[in-house]
């Protein structure tokens, strides 16, 4: 069934494809077009040679300082790794195998259990990779015998006290998750991260090598510090300087190479150009915007070959670190707005193949879709306070909106100076209906961080980071993963005394008391206080076992060769170490806020206010899942809800709030860092909500649970600015212990077409700054577009859709999280 309604851009691009018409933005873009054909609608391979190679530097290094193991393992990679130059690329610089999309694997977490992952991952329903015979031979055969009893994961696993265990874990080996309370550090080795662009543009590796180097002569011969740790240290920096410049001059002589053989001219001139670029940087500070161009794609390659930065390394300012480029090279005649694009969509196509390997069933289950969170940060301030909205931002917004692929991310930082024309470009973006540009907002992120001690000039120049975070280059210093809170979950344990329909009778949590003995709302609320504050507890419990076990496995000598803090005071950046002058920002994440407050708010109002229903009544509703009791639901259903600025539910939300930051304020300085209350749930609330049986907001068992601060399904009934008051109404703003809250919102092309239609999403984005609101991302669709693509995928495969923090195939997600999306609340008016 066709959609007879006004369609996005999108939409209709891909209706004309079907049709056989052409694509305008083909024609427009040919080379972009071309790289993208190459390996469009290919299922991604696994690359296992960066793996080997880790590994048997690893094997050879064992008894020196971690860093400068992991340095010689860097070099060693950038001295044998097999170094490719795509056809029509204007970029060298991939981390695996040609001619598809790919993956590398990071032994050091998981090895343990790659041997067996590989086997499962062809047959994923979601985000499945192709791995040879010969290359699972390796991993089975060289990779995994060697990282036996020697990764994170096992270490990890071995540490967590028993009680922590049994709400994280389903198995021993702590493979399989309970999604109730499980920690996610074992799935990366750092949070996402940002590295100082601007640091690798002034100095280029030669200077950052030659710093070291001065360092390494300055220390003192006497002091067992500077010759136990410092040096070695120091050391570490020096090879790794080496060894990306090493591997940036192997893609120079094969530029030169092919370029002997090349017969096009255009296409030799294009590979000496190549040779020319690599031959000088990332070595050497960039002196044009393309050469800027290839030093940031080849750094951030290498960072990817160094570590598994919760999917991969974000990109920056860019319309920031490479205007002075630009702007150079256009007054100099050497470049013009069509080729700072062809070379951005060069960039965009090579992130296209790299795609993040969820390897353990959590991360499989939570990371659908290939997530990533490379971010091109636009807009914003600078240092100095003023609009920092320029050309290359209206320019990168361009080369996104003719662009058929869904990286990067784009993330445009808005606040209340921010021109009318960059709101107006970022909201015909957003029309477009790809999901981006997700929108951050400097009137909630930056006096927020200022309260957390962050120096002004630093989070002024902020980048986003990951779903929904920020990072300041010069500042953050925190690297460790984080424990995830099914909200979900902490009402059903009060529901039933501790214990889930999912899990029998076994007494996960603490007994709170039989439900229907509880005589008033306070006894309610108190039990499940006592649920919510049981899963904080052990959310920090594992956070203090990570801190204290990653330091011992992972070590960033790239990261810390780009980080001023670090290199001051010669400490990995990945130890349990506080630098000063630095911010340690961790969080915890909370999935099924809504979900929460909306079971909370209809327990309150129908059982002990109105005393429409039985606490008996309820649970047997809940019981047989709302079989034969349908009039029991919409009962439950009609109650106030989260997302429709209603006070009743609101006030539950703000409840909920303060508690978790409560809990964070007292006990986030044992930990010595600040571990703040998060709502970002890239697809997590889709397999939490697996073990959550029948909710008192009327959800059925084991479906999802509701995503971010976002309102459930079909509860947000009051139109989308309801749901930005719900926000508002649901923050302690006296506090400080919070971080992201990721906030979906699902337009219909209708309700935004024309003029008018963008006058209404600018005027709507300027409510969310009003509102001190720290996210919001769009999805622009129409439903039945999602049916369609649903029921024939072939023909919609390049459909994409806005998740969670990140956009995606929707034909490459689960039919589960496929069925999310077409569920949530589609707003026909603004």
């Amino acid at each position: 069934m066709m959609c007879d309604c006004t369609l996005s851009e999108q939409e209709q691009l891909i209706l004309d494809g079907i049709a056989g018409k052409p694509n305008p933005y083909a024609e427009k873009h040919p080379r972009l077009y071309r790289l993208v054909a190459a390996f469009e609608g290919k299922k991604p391979h696994i690359d296992v040679e960066r793996a080997l190679l880790f590994t048997e530097s690893m094997r050879e290094t064992e008894g020196e300082l971690l860093v400068l193991r992991w340095a010689k393992a860097l070099k060693h990679i950038g001295e044998n790794m097999t170094v490719y130059i795509d056809d029509d690329q204007l970029l060298a610089g991939r981390c695996g195998k040609q001619g598809s999309r790919y993956g590398i694997l990071y032994p050091e977490l998981d090895g343990d259990y790659q041997a067996a992952a590989l086997k499962e991952l062809p047959g994923h329903e979601a985000s499945p990779f192709i791995v040879s015979a010969e290359d699972a031979k390796a991993v089975e055969d060289v990779i995994t015998p060697y990282w036996k009893d020697k990764t994170f994961h096992q270490d990890l696993n071995k540490r967590m006290d028993p009680a922590s265990h049994r709400i994280a874990y389903a198995d021993e080996g702590g493979y399989i998750s309970r999604y109730i309370c499980c920690e996610t550090a074992s799935n990366r080795s750092s949070l996402q991260w940002c590295l100082d662009w601007e640091r690798l543009f002034k100095m280029g590796f030669k200077g950052i090598k030659e710093e070291a180097e001065a360092k390494l002569a300055a220390l003192d011969p006497d002091n067992p510090l500077d010759q136990s740790e410092k040096r070695p240290y120091l050391e570490a920096i020096v090879t790794l300087c080496e060894g990306i410049v090493i591997w940036a001059h192997r893609h120079a002589n094969l530029a030169r190479e092919k370029a002997a053989k090349e017969e096009n001219p255009q296409r030799k001139a294009e590979l000496l150009a190549i040779a020319a670029n690599c031959d000088w940087v990332p070595e050497n500070p960039p002196r044009t915007f393309y050469e800027a161009i290839q030093a940031h794609w080849l750094t951030q390659a290498f960072a990817r070959l160094e570590q598994k930065i919760s999917s991969n390394p974000t990109n920056g300012r860019m319309d920031q670190i490479f205007w002075p480029y630009y702007q150079k090279d256009l007054a100099e005649g050497r470049i013009d707005e069509e080729k700072a694009i062809e070379l951005f969509q060069c960039m965009w196509a090579s992130m296209a193949q790299c795609l993040d390997l969820a390897i353990t069933p959590y991360n499989k289950a939570t990371h659908e879709g290939y997530s990533h969170w490379e971010a091109v940060t636009i807009g914003g301030q600078t240092r100095d306070g003023r609009d920092a909205t320029n050309d290359l931002s209206y320019i990168i917004l361009r080369s996104k909106r003719e662009c058929p692929l869904h990286y990067p991310d784009l993330a445009a930082r808005v606040h209340s100076r921010s021109p009318e024309r960059f709101l107006t470009a970022v909201a015909e973006t957003i029309k477009q209906g790809c999901g981006y540009p997700k929108l951050l907002n400097d009137d909630e992120i930056i006096p927020l961080h200022l309260a957390k001690g962050a120096p002004m000039e630093d989070i002024l120049d902020y980048a986003a980071s990951g779903c929904a975070e920020i990072r300041m280059p010069r500042v953050d210093t925190y690297t460790s993963g984080h424990a995830q809170m099914n909200f979900g979950a902490a009402v059903e344990l009060v529901l039933y005394n501790g214990r889930m329909k999912k899990f029998g009778n076994e007494l996960l949590t603490v007994e709170t008391g039989d439900v229907r003995t509880f005589k008033t709302w306070e006894e309610f609320w108190n039990a499940y206080a006592i649920q919510q504050n049981y899963l904080m507890r052990h959310a920090f419990m594992q956070q203090y076992h990570i801190i204290k076990t990653r330091a011992q496995h992972f070590a960033t000598p790239l990261s810390d060769s780009l980080h001023v803090l670090a290199m001051k005071e010669c400490v990995d950046l990945h130890q349990d170490h506080h630098y000063e002058g630095g911010l340690d920002l961790g969080f915890f994440e909370c999935l099924g806020y809504s979900t929460a407050i909306d079971s909370l708010s209809a327990v309150k109002k129908l059982v002990f206010e109105d005393k429409k229903l039985t606490m008996q009544e309820l649970l047997d509703a809940l019981a047989c899942d709302f079989e034969g009791k349908e009039d029991v639901r919409r009962m439950l259903q009609s109650a106030p809800c989260y997302g429709n600025n209603d006070d009743f539910a609101d006030s539950i939300g703000l409840a909920i709030d303060k508690l978790a930051e409560d809990f964070s304020k007292k006990y986030s300085p044992s930990l010595g860092i600040k571990c703040d209350f998060r709502m970002v749930p890239f697809t997590s609330h889709v397999p939490f909500g697996r073990v959550v049986s029948a909710t008192p907001n009327g959800r059925k068992a084991w479906t999802p649970l509701s995503d971010g601060s976002s309102a459930s399904h079909g509860a947000d009934i009051n139109g989308p600015t309801a749901v930005l008051l719900s926000n508002f109404n649901t923050k302690n703003y006296n506090m400080f212990q919070r971080a992201a809250r990721l906030l979906n919102i699902k337009f219909t092309p209708s309700c935004l077409a024309g003029k008018e239609g963008t006058r209404k999403l600018v005027s709507f984005i300027r409510t969310f700054v009003d509102l001190r609101l720290w996210h919001v991302q769009f999805n622009v669709i129409n439903r039945q577009t999602l049916i369609n693509a649903q029921k024939d995928p072939q023909k919609y495969r390049g459909l994409i859709v806005r998740i969670a923090g990140y956009s995606a195939y929707f034909t490459e997600l689960s039919k589960d999280l496929q069925d999310d999306l077409i569920a949530r609340t589609q707003h026909e008016q603004v």
